[in-house]
């Protein structure tokens, strides 16, 4: 009887690809043993580099390397803050931007280091730049809408022909009264499905998008409270607790991976993509979109508008009174976590975005 058991075995099914990878993955490490590793990163990164804003560390550390080293902008601002109490970094304010360096650099080298840096880190954050900037993905967006046809939108560009990137184009943005509501400030563009109205927000910005410390999410939400459109978000990158908290609240959200430079600043984006300048190696130059932007205006949205249409209805009480300021975000985040589960929603405070689980295939 043996024999034949194992002559004629019954094969066991292969695992998915995501099942094998989760079998295979390390155990998840806690939130004390992330930040060590962010400590250990920072202190890697500035034996070589000698000083780095913020967004530089942001870009090697959050964004870059091997995924289960990754550490998250929230926790590596609490990385670098312990490093400061334990008087192994120096912070360094100069013209409002924060600077770091090991407290054993040798403060001349730092100063000739920031003679390199900080000229292209202020083109960066120049102003004319910074509006030309938001421009980049604004465009790329619209030619996105432009050539789909699932959705009818408001909003473009008028003379996308007549000049160069170097100075702004003419942006039309749609109306700010909507069935005789006015939102406060103005919107990128609007999208309609059926009956659902969607209000498009576009930042191509560096900081990673976080559901309780973003002015732009706060923002959106008082625009799309005041006149009843769902919002969609569209960013560089957008945190996992973004995701988790506002998807189920009727929030689209997207994130790009990449930040758009206008042509015309070539040799700016090479001198700050330059992985021992400021290392922002995720720029791309124009203002074409990329297979992602188009998969989401052209397929995701169209697919998502009505059905986020119905969370947006079910949650919009707790998102406006969050975005008013009249629930903190953790009560806010805790009563649409409980709502959604059909628990009593009168309960402690949810725990802290810091304490969630990230899944193995968010990045």
């Amino acid at each position: 009887m043996s024999l034949l058991l194992n002559t004629y075995k019954i094969p066991l099914p292969s695992p998915s690809p995501r099942a094998a990878r989760l079998q295979n993955a390390p155990m998840p490490i806690s939130r004390t043993e992330r930040i060590a590793l962010g400590k250990q990163r920072v202190k890697n990164i500035l034996l070589k580099h000698l000083v780095a804003t913020m967004r530089t560390l942001e870009q090697k550390i959050s964004d870059a390397g091997p995924s289960n080293q990754r550490i998250n902008p929230h926790l590596l601002t609490r990385a670098l803050l312990e490093l400061e109490q334990e008087k192994k970094l120096v912070r360094l304010q100069r013209a409002g931007v924060p600077w770091f360096h090991l407290a054993q650099t040798n403060p001349q080298d730092v100063d000739s280091r920031l003679q390199v840096l900080e000229p292209i880190h202020a083109a960066t954050v120049n102003g004319e730049f910074v509006k030309r900037l938001g421009q980049s993905l604004e465009i790329a967006v619209f030619k996105a809408l432009r050539a789909q046809t699932s959705l009818a939108f408001f909003g473009g560009f008028r003379d996308l022909e007549e000049h160069d990137d170097d100075s702004l184009y003419s942006h039309d943005e749609p109306p700010k009264t909507v069935s005789g509501h006015t939102m406060p400030g103005k919107l990128d563009f609007m999208v309609l499905e059926g009956g659902a109205i969607g209000a498009i927000e576009i930042k191509n910005t560096r900081p990673w998008i976080y559901p309780d410390t973003s002015d732009d999410v706060l923002e959106l939400l008082r625009k799309c409270c005041a006149t009843d459109l769902v919002p969609v978000l569209i960013a560089r990158r957008i945190h996992y607790s973004t995701f988790s908290v506002l998807s189920h609240c009727g929030v689209i959200l997207h994130q790009t991976y990449n930040q758009l430079y206008p042509r015309s600043d070539a040799a700016l984006a090479m001198q700050a993509r330059e992985k021992n300048l400021l290392g922002y190696h995720d720029i791309r130059l124009g203002n074409e979109p990329d297979a992602r932007p188009i998969k989401f205006i052209q397929t995701n949205l169209p697919a998502l508008l009505q059905s986020f249409r119905e969370r947006f209805e079910r949650f919009k009480d707790l998102l406006c009174a969050y975005a008013q300021g009249e629930i903190r975000y953790k009560e806010f985040a805790g009563r649409s976590k409980r709502r959604l589960r059909g628990e009593p929603e009168d309960l402690p405070e949810f725990e802290p975005p810091d304490e969630w689980e990230i899944p193995d295939d968010y990045m």
